[in-house]
């Protein structure tokens, strides 16, 4: 270890070569070889950085030392050309942030993707700016200063998701939707110097006494680098990333992603040189320090070339804007502690203050297109770079610079926090703030800090005033962060919304209401008073379709087929999710036409079923009042119900095409083709399937009776259509069901078809009573019997009457358990159906307790018997209209005789000459009858 000390390239270590050796010494010590090689390997990577011709400045997101360290070389330095680790196509965006209130998000957004995996649809990448960020002064001072050129030299958001390791699709997702305005897109950041390693951030943070890795950097890194002089800084940060590049283990798949962003961003970095010939003097890199340590071939000017190929994007079609963001969004977005980047903004605020800076901003004033910088008229040569100094053996080896506890600071930490927890409920006093100074200062001794920091005070608060129970929404540890800067939200101002934003906001303008604001605002339409609100209401009503729950809520007021609200109140947080409402204008330049394309989209999706394309045709009247395109949606939904092969939605299917046929008939003069078509398609469709579902365990009782009440609600108009009912009748006899309750379902079926008389069904019914080996059952036949209700609905009174007769027959000792039975199984297979049932029973048994006791019931009551001697010619007939004169009376006068009944009990067959007559001439509608009634 003797011998000259080199680089990676073989050239002289230079000014670092004595703390290399002091370095390799230490690992000596340890008898340790892959010490000795990570040691000398970080003295190796910082000087190979610094050496580089183009000047490279490492940073880490949103950390106040790099935004100072930023300000100070931007105005040394003067670059002419910013070299910006951020992807390439979100270049155009960058113009609009002086149309916005920071915190931002630049996000690239595809639905419709080409060349990835359909279950990752659809695909979002953000990258948020904060202006306590290095990226954003170096964003603002390329924008506003004339002659000034910004690449952004990073991946594009296509080859994000074309090296997105499989099986990692969650990295880099919020959690909670809440606070994590950027929802589940990937998340892109300059600057990731948290330890991948986990091993070695668990060793920091216990040895640093801290609780996560936010409060580590801000005590170990960022209040010492914060006012450091820039090659001090710039060493540091290249240290670090170094360091924690070497100790990531080798091979795994973020390496591989890793190291080719590297040789992206350097291919990217000479291309541009070379195409412009701009001098790498007068050029910066700004880079994460992660990258500014790497050690790929193709690492600076003098790399290797051609060697990396920058592989095609694919056909996803990107689009991109600007959406607001949060501190809370950035943190969950990113995995880092909460109130850490308010506390960061905090630090860099009293940076600013302490070094009398001045940091650069985009605004209004600074809007316009800059002009390109006229050649000066005598080129004035560049300085020659400063020669690199050794600035880490001091920095490493210097006791900390003496930073006494800033008591004002802190007193007034103390006092605000017990004035905002009283303000939310707390009983604090003066005394709590007292105790909040005291333990603040012992906590930073314990933890042997020369002074508190806001992690140490926000401990101090939560152990001194947080009590057993919250008493308000806020806890302690969130009055502190609000205490200390808050979560700050950002906006995107109106010029910088894509159309249909704008055309929203346009069109919700008669509302009266500030939408941009971030509060729930309620709005009041009287739509007989203010016609003009009208086309307001049509909006809220798509946006409450497209947008998340309780972005737009109606709170009075409805919107249903044959139904339109005089009177609607909205409660409105459109500014709160202008996110969502940013998106939407990716798809299209207006809401109805996004609608549109979601409808269309949806059912020809491939998992598109028939109730979904019948739900699509719903939202297509309601919303967009296309008729054209209603009966679209219509025609595919015939294919669809053609195509299937399953039952699963017949319930669905029944529920949607029975509102909508009576919705047609009630507003047009004839159903529309697509109806028509529909049902005839149905009728053929469900006879087919009919005989299967009965038999097959998959297909539930529910199903099988929304299949028969398809078929038998809509016979007539199925049958007027051109269907044939000698196919339900032939499917009903070739169905034999084996389980309990698709048998009563069959019985039901074959009774409203006319196959079996009711009094057999009556019979079949008591003898399943009768029969101790069938009653534990019983419950899923009346389960059946309920179901039946939806294709039979006369058997109501049926089904009352066989319950009612359980109930009379069966002894306690079989009747109290068989009851939990037959509660659990109505819940589970006929809960729609019992209120049909409950009130079918309403209407049976009488409506007081008095006439309880001298009630009868109807299927107990003795039948009157027939008067012999009125008794007409015609045998079974003339029986049937003898024991019910008054039909015979009614039917008599409908058609056009008066029948002339004797008034004594005595009458003979020749008496009434116009009855005889009538059935004389007419014996097999009479015949029919008498069968039909039994």
């Amino acid at each position: 270890m003797s011998g000259p000390v080199t680089d990676l390239n073989g050239v002289a270590a230079g000014p670092f070569g004595e703390l290399r050796e002091q370095l390799l010494g230490a690992a000596e010590r340890f008898g340790s070889g892959p010490v000795a090689e990570i040691l000398g390997g970080l003295v190796e990577d910082v000087d190979r950085a610094l050496r580089e011709p183009l000047e490279i400045f490492p940073v880490c997101h949103h950390s106040p030392s790099s935004a100072t360290a930023m300000i100070r070389r931007l105005r040394d330095k003067r670059p002419k050309v910013v070299y910006l680790e951020l992807c390439e196509d979100l270049r155009p965006l960058l113009d609009e942030l002086h149309n916005c209130t920071l915190p931002v998000a630049l996000q690239s957004f595809a639905t419709d993707i080409d060349g990835f995996p359909a279950e990752w649809a659809p695909l979002s990448v953000i990258a948020p700016i904060t202006e306590a960020s290095a990226e954003y002064q170096a964003i603002s001072y390329a924008l506003t200063t004339p002659g000034v050129e910004l690449v952004l030299v990073d991946r594009s958001t296509d080859h994000v998701f074309q090296w997105e390791p499989r099986g990692d699709d969650d990295a880099g997702k919020g959690e909670d939707e809440e606070t994590a305005l950027h929802g589940d897109a990937v998340g892109v950041e300059i600057g990731d110097l948290r330890p991948r390693f986990a091993e070695l951030e668990e060793h920091l943070l216990h040895h640093g006494k801290v609780r996560h890795w936010s409060e580590w950097w801000d005590q170990y890194v960022e209040q010492p680098l914060v006012d450091a002089d820039y090659d001090t800084y710039r060493q540091v940060m290249v240290l670090i990333g170094s360091l924690f590049r070497r100790l990531r283990p080798e091979g795994s798949a973020r390496t591989t992603v890793d190291e080719d962003r590297e040789r992206y961003m350097w291919t990217r970095i000479r291309e541009h040189l070379a195409s412009s010939g701009a001098d790498p003097a007068d050029c910066l890199y700004v880079c994460g320090a992660f990258h500014a340590a790497s050690r790929v071939a193709e690492f600076g000017l003098h790399g290797a070339t051609g060697s990396f190929e920058i592989s095609p994007r694919t056909a996803t079609r990107w689009q991109y804007g600007l959406i607001p963001s949060s501190h809370s969004a950035i943190e969950a977005q990113f995995g880092l502690a909460p109130g850490s980047v308010s506390i960061a903004a905090a630090t860099w605020s009293k940076a600013l203050r302490r070094g009398g800076l001045k940091p650069f901003r985009l605004g209004g004033a600074q809007a316009v297109k800059k002009k390109p910088a006229k050649p000066a008229k005598a080129a004035q040569p560049p300085a020659p770079p400063a020669p690199v100094t050794d600035r880490l053996s001091g920095f490493l080896t210097a006791a900390p610079a003496s930073d006494g506890l800033d008591e004002q600071e802190l007193l007034g930490w103390c006092v605000d926090i017990v004035r905002l927890a009283r303000k939310n409920g707390y009983a604090s006093s003066t005394a709590d703030a007292i105790a909040v100074y005291e333990t603040s200062i012992l906590l930073a001794g314990i933890r042997g800090r020369r002074r508190p920091t806001p992690y140490d005070f926000q401990d101090a608060a939560i152990t001194c005033i947080e009590k057993d129970a919250v008493p308000g929404r806020r806890d302690i540890a969130r009055l502190c962060e609000i205490l200390l800067g808050g979560d700050r939200v950002g906006s995107v101002g109106y010029d910088a919304l894509p159309p249909l934003a704008r055309d929203v906001l346009d069109r919700l303008a008669p509302l009266g209401l500030d939408l941009e604001k971030r509060t729930i605002q309620r709005a009041l339409l009287d739509l007989d008073a203010d016609p003009h609100l009208r086309p307001c209401s049509d909006l809220l009503w798509i946006l409450r379709r497209l947008l998340p729950h309780g972005a737009v809520q109606p709170i009075m007021g409805s919107r249903r087929l044959g139904e339109r609200s005089i009177q609607e109140s909205w409660d409105l947080a459109i500014g709160r999710n202008m996110r969502s409402i940013v998106e939407l204008g990716y798809e299209g330049v207006t809401v109805e036409q996004v609608l549109e394309q979601r409808l269309r989209k949806s059912v020809h999706a491939p998992q598109a079923t028939a109730a979904g394309a019948l739900a699509a045709v719903e939202d297509s009247i309601l919303y967009l009042g296309s008729r054209r395109f209603t009966d679209e949606l219509g025609a595919r939904a015939v294919e669809l119900l053609a195509a299937e092969r399953t039952v699963d939605d017949a319930p669905e299917v029944l529920r949607r095409i029975r509102r909508l046929l009576t919705h047609y008939q009630a507003t047009e003069p004839e159903l529309p083709a697509w109806c028509q078509a529909f049902v005839t398609a149905g009728y053929a469709h469900y006879c087919t399937l009919l005989p299967t579902a009965f038999t097959d365990d998959d297909t539930g009782v529910r199903q099988v009776a929304a299949m028969l009440g398809f078929l038998l609600g809509m016979e007539s108009l199925a049958l007027s259509l051109g269907c044939d009912h000698t196919q339900l009748e032939l499917a009903v006899q070739q169905s034999h069901p084996e389980t309990p309750a698709k048998v009563a379902l069959l019985w039901a079926a074959q009774t409203q078809l006319g196959l079996l008389p009711l009094s057999e069904l009556r019979r079949r019914c008591d003898e399943l009573l009768d029969n101790p080996l069938v009653v534990p059952s019983f419950p899923l036949y009346l389960s059946g019997f309920v179901q039946a209700l939806e294709p039979a609905p006369a058997l109501a009174s049926l089904v009352v009457e066989v319950l009612s007769k359980a109930f009379a027959r069966l002894p306690d000792a079989v009747l109290l358990p068989w009851l939990p039975k037959l509660i659990t199984t109505l819940k589970d297979h006929a809960a729609e159906m019992v209120p049909v049932l409950v009130r079918e029973a309403g209407r049976t048994f009488p409506a007081t307790l008095a006439a309880l006791d001298s009630w009868v019931p109807p299927w107990s009551a003795p039948e009157a018997p027939a008067p012999s001697a009125a008794v007409p010619d015609g045998g079974p007939a003339g029986e049937l209209l003898a024991a019910h004169p008054a039909a015979c009376d009614a039917v008599a006068a409908l058609l056009g005789l008066a029948p002339d009944w004797p008034a004594t009990a005595t009458t003979t067959p020749g008496a009434a000459p116009e009855v005889s007559a009538l059935l004389t001439e007419h014996p097999a509608t009479a015949d029919a009858l008498a069968a039909l009634l039994s």
